[in-house]
């Protein structure tokens, strides 16, 4: 069975919010009978996401709501 977990990737400040929020990483590790391969990264959230959408207009990428917008790529 494949493993999974949401792992910190970093805590940035979002303006959005006023608030630092932690942006995260699920990773899903595959069996051990795979042998040694890479995890894969299959989603991203942020920690303030669902407070995020409650504004009512688009957020950013991080929080699920505009996946043309990240205010922290750069």
């Amino acid at each position: 069975m494949v493993d999974q977990a949401w792992e910190a990737q970093q805590i940035m400040y979002c303006e959005r919010t006023s608030s630092e929020v932690q942006l995260e990483v699920k990773k899903l590790y595959p069996p051990e009978v795979l042998g040694v391969q890479p995890a894969r990264i299959t989603s991203h959230r942020c920690s303030n996401g669902q407070e995020c959408m409650m504004f009512g207009q688009a957020g950013c990428t991080w929080s699920g709501s505009n996946p043309d917008f990240d205010p922290f790529r750069g």
